[in-house]
């Protein structure tokens, strides 16, 4: 058993000088820094371990091979089936248990759902990254970015949602605030332009709103209970 796992044992390489034998498909190689296309290359202190030139195909069968993205990949993955696990944990044992209402359910549903979609959306990046069509792997990039916008926002729904609780117009324009950015920081960022120069001020103005949002309800919310020498102000 052993020699015939030797015998399907390709050579990887790792640099230009070290190699390694590793069991993986056939068409499936490691590049040095030097060796990858142009838009592969983002970070020059990353000089081995590179897949690279792969089709479809072959971007999924290196999910089980040991490479610089290894760790990104199965981080990400095992993420989004944490999450999804206590997603039905959520579900099925803790919010039955507290009597929660059906907005309850919504929002946390909603919040763990963007986090899924986030950890999903990395997972598909540093997968096919290393495809052979730039194109393919510029829009996986866009789509990476995408999801940690939406991450972000689906922070928001339930700080949002319990800190306005007792205030259920400033709740639900914040909600559907939230809500509406989610949706239109999603289909920005996969549109085919997003990563071009011409938008690169767009870009810039798509995370500052996404990281800068945060701050408007919370200033919203000290103010409507009395400032920040209000005792529940100080608690929270």
């Amino acid at each position: 058993m052993h020699q015939k796992l030797l015998k399907s044992a390709h050579y990887i390489e790792l640099g230009s000088y070290q190699y390694w034998p590793v069991l993986v498909p056939r068409g499936i190689r490691l590049y040095t820094y030097e060796q990858i296309p142009v838009f592969l290359k983002d970070n020059p202190y990353i000089t081995d371990g590179y897949r690279a030139y792969l089709p479809s195909r072959l971007c999924l069968k290196s999910l089980f091979i040991l490479s610089n993205e290894t760790v990104n990949i199965w981080s990400h993955l095992l993420g989004f089936f944490l999450f999804f696990t206590l997603g039905i944990y959520d579900m099925t044992s803790v919010l039955p248990s507290a009597s929660a209402s059906r907005e309850d359910f919504v929002i946390c549903s909603i919040c763990l759902f963007c986090f899924q979609v986030c950890m999903l959306c990395s997972v598909g990046y540093h997968l096919f990254c290393c495809h052979r069509s730039e194109k393919t792997g510029r829009r996986w990039m866009a789509l990476d970015y995408a999801g940690i916008s939406i991450g972000i926002l689906g922070c928001y729904v339930s700080g949002v949602f319990y800190a306005f609780y007792c205030n259920n117009y400033w709740r639900q324009v914040y909600l559907i605030t939230v809500l509406a950015m989610i949706l239109a920081v999603f289909f920005a960022q996969i549109h085919p332009s997003y990563l071009t120069q011409q938008w690169h001020r767009l870009r810039s103005v798509i995370f500052c709103s996404v990281s800068g949002y945060g701050i408007i309800p919370t200033i919203h919310w000290v103010w409507l209970n009395g400032g920040v020498g209000a005792s529940i102000v100080q608690v929270s």
